[in-house]
């Protein structure tokens, strides 16, 4: 049987300079079109042998058979967090993959997550760090650039033997079976990578040739990703890695609810070295393709295709339910949760979505509706409605794609919020610091809203009239008394009636809004009588309703200064006297 070309994954963490080294080869410029310039979505070329002959050189010639495998097909990943379902749908497809690390700053977040991925999936991988050979360049420098370079690989080899790995550098290794193989590689200058590649094309044709091996049967494959494409319709970008594809073919491909059956109505695949997902070039529309492939296909019905579902193409009509039964059962977790209450997401694929959806997951925020396409005006309905049970999730986030003009007039009207970005992890960011602005704001309000803990002293000599309303010269103890504060003494009727309540607070004779720690200024009571109900040289404190006390004791107590939370404890302690369980 014919080999067909290995399918490689190019992993690591954001900004690691893998979508520049693919640019490197491909002599294209994706990476500098990316919103930030940071990958948003998976992608694929695919690398003709030729053009690999030409950029390995002489290189090549050293390999001990001749060249068997018609290419490389190589699939870019995001690096950011959020991304990590693409990777995975990246690491599972693939027969090798390259791990990029910066040599300066070693192993990051998504560096240990992409070994895992590769780990769980046994899929055996290189190392490059980010067209001249490496080999040639590394003899040329200062001794100096030499030894630098080698402790920055060593850091690297010594991180690998602790995660269970034997690495070294790629022309010290005699068993590439035993030893990870690390490729000093500059995306900038191309040096290295004809070693690379190189490395690619004899460890994949030497060691997994029997896993190459196709078959000329129905095609199997994974979906990467959804999208709208301009006279198509819904599309959905795909790696075919077995058996073959025909324009005609009955799929059946994993959907949000159910499998979904459709007919190829058209097979389109890109011109080599271009990027599936930003293509220089128009699309080839073929008859049949071959694994492996990526490929672009259109067909009706695939508005509802999850992405990183399997796809297969049926044989027979007779075995329809057959195949229907087994995409059922890997579907698995793909699916996104959804809540009542919850923010309206809408992204241009579901690759982002599902990205998007397992980021606010982590950050604790419930989606009430996730979908692909613009916004429309049910969707700022649908917010409406959150809105009216929880402001926070009131809102609508828009990745990558537009806004229709009746939905942006009724969110004026309606007051509801649309985040809009082209970049992730600024779309998630914006929302996440609006929610944690407006919580604390709401929370805020909802503190000043209480009736905050306070103790006095009378002020002996300061009496300036006994009753209706008294008022008498204070201090402020502890905490803060304002007017329609009620007070009450050490010794509190049967019926825990107030002391009296401040009507007014005067300070050099203005009237003022509220005393704290500290200040002396005078108080006018409407219920007591000096020398009856209140004396000089009395304690009164603020008569905290329960409700609030409850509310300052279990949800705002850090909001509280330690002479207000004394403040109030003595309050309970008085209260608790007439009613146990007060505050409770």
């Amino acid at each position: 049987m014919p080999i067909r070309q290995p399918i490689v994954c190019v992993l690591g963490h954001i900004d690691t300079g893998k979508t520049l080294l693919l640019d490197k080869i491909r002599k294209s410029s994706v990476q500098a079109r990316e919103a930030g310039g940071i990958t948003q979505h998976i992608g694929a070329s695919f690398f003709p042998i030729e053009t690999l002959k030409k950029l390995c050189g002489p290189i090549l010639k050293k390999l001990r058979s001749r060249v068997r495998i018609p290419g490389l097909l190589v699939i870019d990943t995001p690096g950011h967090k959020a991304f990590a379902n693409l990777r995975k749908r990246g690491g599972a497809v693939a027969d090798i993959a390259i791990l990029v690390i910066d040599v300066l700053r070693g192993f990051e977040e998504q560096t240990y997550e992409s070994i895992n991925i590769l780990k769980a999936k046994k899929t055996p991988f290189r190392i490059s760090k980010p067209d001249k050979s490496f080999l040639e360049s590394y003899q040329s420098q200062d001794s100096y650039v030499r030894q630098d370079l080698d402790e920055h690989l060593y850091t690297i080899m010594g991180t690998l033997s602790k995660l269970g790995f034997q690495a070294d550098r790629f022309d010290k290794i005699s068993d590439f079976t035993r030893t990870t193989a690390i490729v000093p590689v500059s995306a900038k200058t191309g040096e290295g990578i004809p070693e690379l590649l190189a490395v690619l094309v004899g460890l994949t044709q030497q060691y997994l040739r029997a896993r190459l091996k196709v078959t000329k049967g129905p095609a199997k494959g994974t979906v990467l990703e959804v999208k709208e494409e301009p006279g198509l319709g819904t599309t959905i970008n795909a790696i075919i890695y077995d058996g073959t594809l025909q324009k005609g073919d009955m799929l059946v491909v994993g959907g949000k609810e159910k499998p979904i059956t459709t007919k190829v109505r058209a097979v389109l695949i890109p011109k080599p070295l271009d990027e599936i997902r930003d293509p220089r070039d128009k699309f080839s529309s073929v008859d049949m393709v071959s694994a492996a492939a990526g490929i672009k296909i259109a067909a009706p019905n695939l508005e509802d295709v999850l992405a990183g579902a399997p796809l297969y193409v049926v044989p027979s009509e007779a075995r329809l339910e057959e195949y229907v039964k087994l995409v059922s059962e890997e579907l698995g977790k793909l699916r996104i949760a959804i809540d009542i209450d919850g923010v309206v997401l809408k992204t241009d694929t579901l690759g982002s979505l599902e990205a998007i959806a397992e980021s606010l997951k982590l950050n604790h925020v419930p989606i009430r509706l996730a979908d692909v396409g613009d916004v429309s005006k049910r969707d700022v309905t649908e917010a409406v409605v959150v809105k009216g049970h929880e402001p926070l999730y009131g809102a609508i986030l828009a990745f990558n794609v537009k806004t229709l003009p009746d939905a942006e007039n009724e969110a004026i009207d309606r007051s509801i919020l649309i985040f809009k970005n082209n970049i992730i992890y600024h779309l998630i960011d914006d929302y996440l610091k609006w929610m944690k602005s407006t919580q604390e704001e709401r929370i805020q309000k909802e503190f000043d809203r209480l009736v905050r803990p306070g103790k006095i002293k009378i002020l002996p000599g300061y009496v300036f009239r006994k009753a209706k309303p008294a008022i008498v010269g204070i201090e402020v103890l502890a905490g803060q008394i304002k007017p329609k504060y009620a007070l009450i003494g050490e010794d509190i009727g049967e019926d825990g009636s107030s002391t009296g309540e401040i009507k007014q607070i005067q300070d050099r004779g203005q009237a003022i809004t509220g005393a704290e720690t500290g200040m002396q200024v005078a108080v006018s009571l409407d219920k007591p009588v000096v020398g009856r109900h209140i004396n000089e040289g009395d304690i009164l404190r603020v008569k905290v309703p329960e409700a609030h006390a409850k509310a300052l004791l279990t949800k705002f107590q850090d909001n509280l200064s330690p002479d207000e939370l004394e403040t109030l404890n003595e309050l309970v302690n008085i209260m608790r006297r007439r009613s146990p369980f007060w505050a409770t």
